[in-house]
């Protein structure tokens, strides 16, 4: 299979505007936080990917950022994490170019994360900021995407593949198709 021309070239440059995503991964059945990430649209789209376990033989991965994010591999990351037992939820704020622009340097400097630490070092990363100062650091998937909601405003879109809740879809709710592979998507 040859790699999609967008990210042949190491990265890929989504035309919506200046954005940060937040990504949780909450189970479906307490709704607790199993993981947290943070897609930044930039001078290029990203995923920081703090002690995640996305992988992808035409994605490359440095330290904790996810590189070339086309809209074929941000379905990838929200299918391989949307399952019978969890759900991803996002909340997408636009940001100026600048604050992008900062948050994508900060996710390339950060590294590696160890494991556990990915709430932890994504909320450090919006805490240092400007229009999020008041983000305090916290371990806790759940509470940093309470915390990025009050500071925000963001509306949730919650995604469901293999699962639909009790009682139907909510308003906010989105499901999604089920893929078993990011290749399958690409042949189609």
């Amino acid at each position: 299979m040859q790699p999609a021309p967008e990210v042949a070239r190491g990265h890929y440059v989504h035309d919506g505007p200046p954005s940060l995503t937040l990504i949780t991964i909450r189970t479906n059945d307490t709704g607790k936080g199993s993981h947290t990430a943070l897609m930044i649209n930039a001078e290029e789209r990203v995923i920081f990917d703090p002690a995640g376990s996305f992988r992808h033989s035409q994605i490359r991965r440095e330290g904790d950022v996810l590189v070339g994010i086309s809209p074929i591999f941000w379905q990838g990351f929200r299918s391989m994490h949307a399952r019978a037992t969890h759900r991803v939820e996002t909340q997408t704020v636009v940001v100026s170019p600048e604050v992008a622009s900062m948050a994508l340097a900060l996710a390339y400097r950060s590294g590696a994360a160890p494991a556990a630490h990915c709430a932890r070092n994504t909320s450090n990363l919006l805490a240092q900021l400007p229009g999020f100062e008041g983000m305090r650091p916290t371990w806790y998937p759940n509470e940093l995407e309470e915390r990025f909601i009050e500071a925000t405003g963001a509306e949730t879109v919650v995604y469901y593949e293999d699962f639909t809740p009790p009682g139907g879809l909510p308003a906010n709710g989105v499901l999604g198709i089920d893929t078993t592979t990011v290749a399958s998507l690409e042949e189609s």
